[in-house]
Formats: C-alpha cells, structure tokens, sequence
C-alpha cells in the first residue's frame, strides 16, 4: 500500500526537524517505489549569485528519499541515512524545483536510491543524487 500525498506530508510534519521543515517541501505524488516532492523557491536558499544552495539541493534529496521509502513500505519506519552522493550540473534560479526519487532496491535491512532534481518547467536535469538508507525498524 503506498501511500497518499496528504499522508506522506503528515510523515514530513511529524517526523522532521523544525529547520527540514523550514525549506517549505510538499509531497506532488507518492507510489509503490517513487516519491516526487517540490522545493519551493525562496531566496533564503540561495547562495551567492542567485542560485539554489546545494546544501538545500542535498537536504531536499535526503528528506525525499525517506518519503520515497515510506511510501514503499505503506508508511513512515525508523530509518537512517548510510550514504549521500550528489552532483549539480546547472544552477537553479528563481525556481522551484522537483525532486524525483527513485527506489533502486528496497531489501529488509537496506534501501537505495537515485535522485533527479530539476528546476520546475525544465527538462534539463539540475542535480542528481544517489542515497543508500539503513532500515531500523
């Protein structure tokens, strides 16, 4: 059972620290081995020059794939980040942006998982991410 975005934006507002929640993500869809979540622009995030930090970009990426794994699972469980390997490949300004994740292998004790990230109304890839999660529960 995967779950619905209201559900998976109750496991963000329940199970994050304040400053996670502060980057303002909302859950767009939730699927059987698929979360997409959307990072909306604010000029809080951006570094010098105008472009969305890749701290955001990296925190974003972590805090989707728990959504992705959640919905995989039929709801949220303990889990942990193991590994985190990100790349930016364009900047993004003034933009939201779309977090795509992606499950690769979901096994009792281990998750992972690719990340793209584009700015909205953009086919070109901005970032890409590769995440590996220990399941606790």
């Amino acid at each position: 059972m995967t779950l619905t975005p209201a559900q998976a934006d109750k496991i963000l507002a329940d199970n994050f620290a304040p400053w996670v929640l502060d980057l303002g993500l909302s859950v767009v869809e939730a699927g059987e081995r698929h979360a997409i979540l959307r990072l909306p622009w604010s000029d809080r995030l951006a570094r010098e020059g105008g472009a969305l930090s890749g701290q955001a970009l990296m925190a974003a990426a972590d805090t989707a794939t728990v959504i992705a794994v959640a919905s995989a699972l039929g709801g949220f469980a303990p889990m942990t980040t193991v590994q985190q390997s990100s790349t930016f490949q364009r900047a993004i300004t003034g933009a939201d942006v779309l977090i795509d994740v992606r499950i690769t292998k979901l096994g009792r004790r281990m998750a992972f998982a690719d990340i793209t990230m584009t700015a909205d109304g953009s086919r070109d890839v901005a970032a890409r991410a590769s995440t590996v999660y220990a399941l606790l529960g």
